[in-house]
């Protein structure tokens, strides 16, 4: 059976396999089939990014969820984590993002949300490539369907209800500080929302990467590109930028100064102002193994314990659901604040920001200088996929590398996902001792494991 689901839904180039027209038709009927309960209709409601391809996915998956005897409601343009939001808050049986995030134009992806507005199990995404892949019921009358003009998707404008949600992070009223900032949209899903919210906030804004024509989302911009923000901030005597990603469940910042503030830093900031409020449940957040060992230690020294779990924000989620925590994220800049949404949200992540810098009356530049990042080493060694805990060796030389380190460092070994190889990093305060350290390890793997 195919794997149509990754670690982030559905990803491919437009139009080739498995988002070529049958196969999206499909995935919308077997969505229906999998969430079909008793008599009442599946309702879904889709949202997408600024792609040219948006369009016609989303025809496609109308298609095939009428077919089944569903029903699904456009909110348009709109960013990922309104359409988690919305998708509980307006009791439909699933949300469903068009987007391929961070990628360029031609790729494009399908992310389901349940109605609760948390990310799609691995059970369901199993269950829903089982029905794709059963070739024992078919959908002739979706080929009509998919390509009659009269067939419209119903639009609903649900901007409105995310705002006034979202917004309720900054309330007018409470804030007083005038700063100017530039906000970099990505030419992407923002561009339908941040304007107005910060219009409404009274924040001095002005908004770039606003002028999405199907192709230049990401292009140059965006947080994966923020260089262009930082220059303009600097440029423009600003206060800080702030750049979203595609599908906006990102952001990431640069100071005044144009210096790139990432997700360890935000986490950092906004969990000592969740802890002076009393809003950071259990004095503690979930970060991934790829947050800096500095922040780690930031927050042990602020009384704030910090979980670790894999890569991806779905893993964040269950993490912090696991144990009922308020604050994780991703040193990418997605970050989840579980009082507002369980997932990533951009334009939440801003407002976190500027209600800390509000509320401390400092700048970005010296909030984010309380996370001292540790030097980064990241040696790659060929090796035999085999169990490390098994070969004394090696064993012996990392037990003695994690002892040196001593709480002040940190040691992640672990093999390629795509390619024979075994990733060794480490994380201390000197980095020519480290690559020193890293280096043993990688010799003890080629003498013990080598390929």
């Amino acid at each position: 059976m195919d794997r149509l689901f990754g670690t982030d839904g559905v990803r491919g180039k437009a139009g080739t396999y498995p988002l070529e027209r049958a196969t999206v038709r499909r995935i919308g009927a077997a969505l229906a089939r999998a969430l079909h309960t008793g008599d009442a209709g599946v309702r879904f409601l889709v949202g997408r990014d600024t792609r040219e391809s948006g369009p016609w996915i989303e025809n496609e998956l109308a298609a095939g969820v009428r077919s089944q005897g569903g029903s699904l409601v456009s909110a348009g343009i709109i960013p990922t984590p309104a359409v988690a939001y919305l998708t509980s808050r307006m009791a439909y049986t699933a949300g469903i993002v068009i987007s391929a995030s961070h990628n360029p134009f031609e790729d494009n992806g399908i992310k389901v949300f349940s109605g609760t507005g948390e990310k799609f199990t691995e059970a369901l995404e199993r269950q829903v490539e089982a029905i794709v892949a059963d070739r024992s019921w078919q959908i002739e009358e979706t080929e009509r369907a998919g390509r009659d003009p009269h067939t419209a998707v119903e639009q609903i404008d649900y901007r409105a209800e995310y705002l006034a949600h979202v917004s309720r992070i900054l309330q007018p009223s409470a804030w007083t500080r005038s700063l100017r900032v530039i906000v970099d949209c990505a030419n992407g899903a923002t561009t339908a929302v941040a304007p107005e919210a910060f219009g409404a906030l009274g924040i001095d804004a002005r908004c770039i990467g606003v002028e999405p024509d199907g192709r230049n989302i990401n292009l140059g911009c965006g947080s994966t590109a923020p260089g262009a923000l930082a220059r303009a901030v600097v440029d423009g005597g600003c206060d800080l930028g702030i750049a979203f990603d595609g599908d906006g469940d990102r952001a990431i910042f640069v100071d005044a100064s144009g210096r790139v503030v990432d997700g360890d830093a935000v986490m950092l900031l906004c969990a000592k102002q969740m802890k002076r409020e009393g809003r950071l449940a259990h004095d503690a957040l979930v970060a991934t193994v790829m947050s800096n060992i500095g922040l780690e230690i930031a927050l042990r020294e602020a009384g704030i314990g910090l979980v670790r779990c894999a890569v991806g924000d779905k893993y964040v989620m269950e993490e912090m659901i696991a144990r009922g925590l308020s604050l994780g994220g991703e040193q990418s800049g997605h970050v989840i604040f579980s009082d507002h949404l369980f997932t990533g949200d951009g334009l939440a992540t801003a407002l976190h920001v500027l209600r800390t810098m509000e509320a401390t009356g400092r700048t970005l530049g010296e909030l984010a200088a309380e996370l001292t990042t540790f030097p980064q080493v990241l040696l790659n060694v060929r090796a035999r996929r085999v169990d490390l805990k098994d070969v004394p060796g090696v064993v012996s030389v990392m037990s003695a590398v994690e002892a040196k380190l001593a709480g002040q460092g940190r040691l992640l070994v672990r093999y390629s996902g795509t390619e024979p190889l075994l990733r060794v990093m480490l994380e201390g305060r000197d980095e020519g001792e480290i690559r020193r350290w890293g280096q043993q390890i990688v010799d003890a793997v080629t003498e013990h494991v080598g390929t």
